[in-house]
C-alpha cells in the first residue's frame, strides 16, 4: 500500500545543544507552513541518519542527533506527522538492525530507507548486513522498504530491479534538478513488472549556494556529463533571483510531474531546504503543490 505522501527532510541538528535545536527547526517548519499556505500539507517528517562522508564536504560535519531522538523530540510539536528515517544497515549485525527497527517503528515510524556505505567505502564494506540483504531479511518489520535512486547514476535501472525484487517498495530520487527521472522510469517501466512508489526530490537552492557549493556537492558524480549539467543548472539556480528562481523550479516540476504520473507509479514527494530552512523554500514547495500533490 503506497504512502502517497508529502515528506519534508528534517536534518539532525548537531549533538550539542540538538534537543533545543531541533525544536527551534520544528517551529520553523510549522510558522513557514503556514505563512506559506501549506499548514497541515506535510504528512512525513524523513529525518536522514548522518554519517561522516569525504573531507571534503563544504559544510564541516559535526556529530548528529540520531534520528530516533530527533524524533522522539520533535514529534509533540507535530500533531498527526509520521516519520520517515534513513538507516545505514553497512554497520550493523541483523540482530542489531532487527531491534534497531523495533525502536524506530514503536516510535512511530512508517517505514526506512535502507542505505549502503558512504561514498569514502567500496560497496560491501563495513561488517553489517548489506542493505539489499536487509530489504529482504525485514519485510515483515519495517512495512515501507525505501532506497535511493539516483537516475543519473550508470547502471542504476539493474540495481534498482534487484533492490525492487529483494523487496523495496518505494524509491526516494537524489535531488532532481533535470528530468532524467521521467526517461528512467519509462524504461524501468518498460523492463520491468515493478511498480514501487516513487518519492521525487525537489529542493530549495539559496543564494549561499554560490559561496558553499553544498548541493553541486551533494548531487556529485564526477565525470558523468548528466550530472555536471544537472550542477550547472545548480549554479544558475543560486544566482536568480526569487521569483525567477521559483518559477524555474515550478517549470522543472510540471515537466518532471507531466511526464511521470502516467507511467503507473505511485508518486509522493520529498521537499528539501539543503542548507536550512528559510521561508523562499517554503515558497516555492507550495507553488509545486498547487500546481500537483498526491494529497489531492
Amino acid at each position: 500500500m503506497s504512502m502517497n505522501t508529502i515528506a519534508l527532510e528534517f536534518v539532525p541538528p548537531n549533538v550539542d545543544g540538538g534537543q533545543e535545536k531541533a525544536v527551534e527547526e520544528a517551529k520553523k517548519v510549522l510558522q513557514f507552513s503556514r505563512q506559506c499556505g501549506m499548514e497541515g500539507r506535510i504528512q512525513h517528517l524523513m529525518i536522514p541518519g548522518m554519517i561522516e562522508e569525504e573531507g571534503d564536504r563544504p559544510v564541516e560535519m559535526k556529530p548528529k542527533m540520531d534520528p530516533l531522538d530527533v524524533w522522539e523530540t520533535v514529534r509533540p510539536e507535530f500533531d498527526g506527522m509520521r516519520g520517515l528515517c534513513t538507516q545505514v544497515t553497512a554497520f550493523m549485525d541483523e540482530k542489531q538492525l532487527g531491534e534497531r527497527f523495533d525502536n524506530l517503528m514503536d516510535a512511530g515510524m512508517d517505514g526506512a530507507i535502507f542505505v549502503g556505505v558512504p561514498r569514502t567505502m567500496a560497496d560491501g564494506e563495513g561488517n553489517g548486513v548489506p542493505p539489499t540483504d536487509a530489504l529482504d531479511i525485514f519485510r515483515d518489520k519495517v512495512p515501507n522498504r525505501g532506497v535511493i535512486l539516483i537516475p543519473t547514476r550508470e547502471g542504476e535501472q539493474g540495481r534498482f530491479n534487484f533492490k525492487c525484487n529483494q523487496g523495496a517498495t518505494f524509491g526516494m530520487t537524489q535531488l532532481l534538478y533535470s528530468d532524467a527521472i521521467v526517461d528512467f522510469l519509462k524504461q524501468f517501466a518498460r523492463e520491468t513488472e515493478h511498480r514501487p512508489e516513487i518519492l521525487l526530490s525537489f529542493g530549495h537552492v539559496p543564494s549561499v549556494e554560490t559561496r558553499l557549493g553544498l548541493v553541486q556537492w551533494l548531487i556529485q558524480d564526477p565525470g558523468n556529463p548528466a550530472v555536471e549539467k544537472e550542477q550547472a543548472f545548480v549554479r544558475e539556480l543560486a544566482e536568480m533571483e526569487f521569483k525567477d528562481k521559483k518559477q524555474a523550479m515550478l517549470d522543472l516540476y510540471k515537466r518532471v510531474i507531466d511526464q511521470v504520473h502516467d507511467l503507473g507509479f505511485p508518486i509522493s514527494l520529498h521537499f528539501e531546504a539543503p542548507c536550512g530552512f528559510v521561508e523562499p523554500a517554503f515558497e516555492t514547495f507550495a507553488a509545486m503543490l498547487e500546481y500537483w500533490a498526491p494529497d489531492r
